[in-house]
């Protein structure tokens, strides 16, 4: 539950900077999704498996599915604020319902609680395309990089970088710490909350038709730079005795 306020919370604070201080103002919504959207699905629960094991893993994928829903209902708000002004309420309502990815989980959850098992042939195709997304997302995602246009123009790929890897996971882990989180559950918000840019985030900018090489630059500096501050972090909690 604190997971899911928590990025709303951010997720207002965010809209609220980038109206000050992101122009064009289409490119405000991308700045704000690069802020707030985190790989969690492939590079968090890989730092959580890494710090606490499998008993870090399950309780971070307990965090991950409704965080994940969140992020998109969110992520298709923000961009269809900045890239489609006069769009109708209803019409973002049905972007909300048609993204895929909010769609897989819904269908997943009713399977999920019947218990049914899907046959090993359907799993194991599953597992293969599931393999193929991130590195076809990420070449996609490095085909699009532009270091001409983050020289000339690196401010707004900058302020998302710098949310994503610094202010949001600070915020997120020190309220949390606040609130009485401690040990492996405050070790978990700030290693979700520290991993990169998600991929998908690019996909859905492009398919949007919003700023694709912003997007790219904000995922390639994010990933570099989510190693140095995760290690960082997790060195400082591990200091204090809070993970």
């Amino acid at each position: 539950v604190y997971g899911l306020i928590a990025t709303l919370v951010v997720f207002v604070l965010l809209e609220w900077v980038a109206g000050i201080f992101i122009n064009p103002p289409q490119d405000r919504g991308v700045v704000v999704q690069g802020a707030f959207r985190s790989n969690m699905g492939i590079v968090g629960l890989a730092y959580c498996a890494n710090a606490y094991g499998e008993v870090g893993l399950a309780a971070a994928s307990i965090y991950l599915g409704p965080v994940t829903i969140l992020f998109n209902v969110l992520a298709v708000i923000t961009l269809n604020r900045s890239l489609n002004k006069h769009r109708s309420v209803a019409n973002t309502l049905l972007d909300i319902a048609k993204n895929p990815l909010i769609l897989g989980i819904v269908l997943a959850i009713p399977v999920a609680w019947s218990h049914w098992q899907l046959p090993p042939i359907l799993l194991q195709s599953g597992e293969y395309f599931a393999q193929m997304t991130l590195p076809l997302a990420l070449l996609c995602t490095g085909a699009s990089l532009s270091l001409k246009a983050l020289r000339e123009d690196s401010h707004n790929a900058v302020i998302a970088s710098i949310g994503k890897l610094l202010i949001v996971p600070f915020i997120i882990t020190l309220v949390g710490y606040w609130l009485g989180f401690r040990d492996m559950d405050l070790g978990i918000l700030f290693l979700m909350t520290s991993s990169p840019t998600a991929a998908a985030s690019y996909i859905m900018v492009r398919a949007m038709s919003g700023n694709a090489v912003l997007a790219a630059n904000v995922i390639a500096l994010t990933t570099i730079g989510s190693i140095l501050v995760a290690s960082i972090g997790v060195a400082l909690l591990r200091h204090q005795g809070l993970m």
